[in-house]
């Protein structure tokens, strides 16, 4: 039995290891997932960045090797100049070495971002360093011909290095650049300016160039960044919308259907052909919201008040709520009049399901340049004992009242909502102004 049982501890002890070693195994699988879709995510918007940049990655590369070309005034003087197999083959390396930096640096494109991350600050000194002194000691070994490699020296500080150090690194290139040279050729008098002149500029100019095209890949970086951010602050916007219009819909169309469906399931018996009436309002709602629903997704939906007031008027006298409706504004904008009709519609559906009022009083005026919307509500708790109590919603203010809000005020408006005393009772007001003297001007214009 000891040995029985040592075995089967020993069997466990295996299985807990090979399951360990397996889930070691998964989680390394899932990381290296992980980071090769970063990596691909990656890719993806530096090739974005990189296409609407308007420099192909071929394109970069032809330029940056462009500038190789000045190997060939070294290439030339060693040809000509009579010297030992060893100086001649140190030098070859020496270029040899000088094109293989050059080209490790120079050739990712400005925009690729991975490749250019490996360029810290002091690595990027080192760098800099290393070439240029390599530079300085050809030159003075091998004559001022080397000094044209002070163009390539230029070129990787302006991309390897931050903003500040590249430029003053170039500068400090073109200065020891001209010492040189001027050194070299045994004072100011004897110098060839003709060829000093050009080469200065051009380690100048070649520095400065890759500064500019590093300052512009950073500036293109972050408009991408910012086209990607406004992407999906632009889906975040359509989806509230979409949120609030549905609400705005289905919150009015809802609460008719559940009124006339329970009136109709109450009349069925007694009063059938009634019943029959209301049942077919219900198609005839649940039709005219199926139409609104696709006509908000597909987001050219703009309610007119007119509808909203006859549709009010209907829910209302069906949840038993006497209704008066006072209208004065006419000839109101687009814009105006579907806000209006907002206004109308969530203030009816917050009476029918929060207020438990008894009366309900619309009123929509026009005075001293502002539309006023009201929809005011007695707020009276006695309900008639047929029907059921409405669920009571959310506390305070709902999504279709922030809805509302956001909507009033994208047009310049205000929006009130809150108890207010109504014929000696405690009652509730929904209260949207808007500015129309100008836009009321012009609806008149038109009109004449």
């Amino acid at each position: 039995k000891m040995v029985k049982w040592i075995g089967e501890k020993r069997s466990f002890r295996q299985q807990e290891r090979s399951a360990e070693v397996i889930q070691a195994i998964r989680a390394s699988i899932a990381r290296g997932h992980a980071w090769w879709e970063r990596h691909l995510t990656d890719m993806e918007g530096a090739q974005e960045a990189v296409v609407s940049s308007g420099i192909s990655p071929r394109l970069w590369r032809l330029y940056a090797q462009f500038w190789l070309v000045c190997l060939l005034f070294p290439i030339l003087s060693l040809v000509q100049m009579h010297t030992t197999p060893v100086r001649l083959l140190m030098a070859l390396v020496g270029l040899v070495l000088f094109v293989a930096l050059y080209t490790w640096v120079m050739w990712p494109h400005p925009l690729n971002r991975d490749a250019h991350a490996r360029f810290r600050l002091r690595p990027a000194l080192l760098l800099v360093a290393v070439l240029t002194m390599l530079v300085l000691v050809l030159s003075l070994a091998y004559g001022t011909t080397f000094l044209w490699l002070f163009i390539g020296v230029s070129a990787v500080a302006g991309i390897a290095l931050p903003t500040r150090s590249a430029f003053v690194t170039v500068m400090v290139l073109t200065l020891l650049t001209l010492f040189v040279a001027v050194g070299e050729s045994s004072g100011i008098m004897r110098a060839d300016w003709l060829l000093i002149v050009p080469l200065v500029l051009l380690v100048r100019g070649l520095g400065l160039d890759m500064i500019g095209l590093v300052r512009l890949s950073g500036t293109i970086q972050a408009l991408q960044k910012a086209r990607e951010e406004l992407a999906r602050l632009a889906v975040i916007e359509e989806r509230l919308r979409l949120a609030r219009d549905l609400h705005d819909l289905l919150g009015h169309t809802l609460s008719l259907i559940t009124l006339k469906s329970e009136l109709a399931g109450r009349l069925i018996e007694q009063k059938p052909a009634r019943a029959a009436r209301e049942i077919h309002d219900v198609e005839d709602v649940a039709r005219r919201t199926l139409r609104e629903v696709r006509e908000a997704v597909a987001g050219y939906r703009q309610p007119r008040l007119e509808s909203e007031l006859d549709g009010a008027r209907q829910l209302l006298e069906a949840a038993g709520i006497a209704c008066t409706i006072e209208h004065t504004a006419r000839a109101l904008p687009p814009a105006t009049d579907a806000v209006l009709a907002w206004t109308v519609r969530e203030g009816v559906t917050n009476v029918i399901r929060h207020g438990r009022a008894c009366r309900c009083h619309i009123r929509i005026t026009c005075e001293r340049g502002a539309v006023r919307a009201e929809v005011t509500n007695d707020g009276d708790q006695r309900l008639r004992q047929e029907q059921e109590p409405v669920p009571r919603g959310t506390k305070g203010a709902g999504s279709g009242v922030v809805g509302l809000t956001e909507r009033v005020t994208a047009l310049g408006g205000g929006v009130e909502a809150g108890p207010v005393g109504t014929s000696g009772k405690e009652g509730f007001r929904l209260l949207v102004e808007l500015p129309i003297r100008g836009e009321m001007e012009e609806s008149q214009e038109e009109q004449a």
